[in-house]
């Protein structure tokens, strides 16, 4: 039998050839903790709603970093997308975003939040609900 890791934790440049394969690498995880395909499909695009977010808005002016974490517990499958960049602006309208991605990764989690780093940056963290199984699978919080 095949062990399955239950924690992911990976970094990319934030550019936008880095949107695929986050996304890519985080649906293959969620697959072997046991998601269905619905719940990869939905978590494909909160992930890339989000690391686009970061490419997008954190860093503008120089080059920067996202990473992208993710747990499976008792309680489901908790992903995080973080940078250290400029944090979050409440008025983007110059900038051609329009807000959706937000809306889209709210509907597609069972729960998110958005928060400030305390050395900067933003911390996007969604919550999956998984079905129950006995995999043992690791319990903590990122």
């Amino acid at each position: 039998m095949q062990s399955v890791t239950h924690t992911f934790a990976r970094r990319y440049e934030a550019d936008p050839e880095s949107v695929g394969r986050a996304r890519a690498e985080l649906a293959r995880f969620a697959s072997r903790a046991g998601a269905s395909e619905t719940l990869v499909d939905g978590l494909r695009l909160a992930v890339s709603e989000a690391v686009t977010n970061a490419v997008r808005h954190a860093y503008p002016l120089d080059p920067g970093e996202i990473r992208v974490r993710a747990l499976v517990g008792e309680d489901g499958l908790e992903v995080v997308v973080s940078d250290d960049g400029c944090g979050v602006h409440r008025d983007r309208a110059d900038d051609g975003g329009l807000g959706f991605g937000l809306a889209l990764i709210c509907e597609l989690s069972d729960q998110v939040t958005m928060a400030p780093r305390s050395g900067g940056g933003t911390d996007v963290r969604m919550r999956f609900s998984l079905p129950a199984s006995g995999s043992g699978a690791a319990v903590g919080r990122l």
